[in-house]
């Protein structure tokens, strides 16, 4: 069943995946990136994650909002935690200086696999895109792995702008 389900994935899929593999082990190794750079990815997750449950819930609309709550709750918890060692911002190059971590990796992983599963677990069984506790946990697991990317992007955002430094959304206490 196996061989089946991968022979019937589009190409386009596993090309999704080789180049979410490739940026993922890019950011294994110390960097210096934008501020455009830093954003990109977390945005780009955010939006597979929206997609994923937007499209595959479309007849329980309510899963969005278990989606905000599991995206925000995931997002603040990583905005309090320190930046990693070695993570700076020079605001004469416009760059961040970002440190190796498999974070990224991990994550974009997460999302795929989820969004792939879940597309497969649809088309074997239509009918789960019914079921309350099917559309709860995907949706929950969707907005937390999204959270994690706009928690780690915010950090990074509150090192650019002032406004940020001071504003509760962004506070670290």
């Amino acid at each position: 069943m196996l061989m089946q389900i991968l022979l019937h994935t589009p190409f386009w899929v596993f090309g999704l995946f080789a180049v979410l593999l490739v940026v993922g082990l890019l950011q294994l190794s110390a960097r210096h990136a934008s501020l455009v750079k830093v954003s990109i990815l977390p945005l780009a997750m955010l939006g597979l994650s929206f997609y994923g449950v937007s499209a595959g819930f479309d007849s329980q609309p309510w899963v969005l909002l278990v989606w905000l709550q599991a995206l925000s709750a995931s997002a603040w918890l990583v905005m309090r935690r320190p930046l990693p060692a070695g993570t700076g911002y020079d605001e004469a190059t416009r760059t961040f200086t970002l440190p190796g971590s498999a974070v990224p990796l991990v994550m974009m992983m997460g999302i795929f696999v989820t969004k792939y599963a879940v597309g497969v677990a649809m088309v074997l069984q239509p009918g789960l895109a019914q079921h309350t506790t099917s559309a709860l946990a995907i949706s929950l697991l969707y907005g937390a792995l999204s959270g994690v990317f706009l928690g780690r992007a915010m950090r990074l955002w509150r090192l650019v702008t002032p406004f940020t430094q001071t504003s509760p959304i962004f506070a670290t206490r």
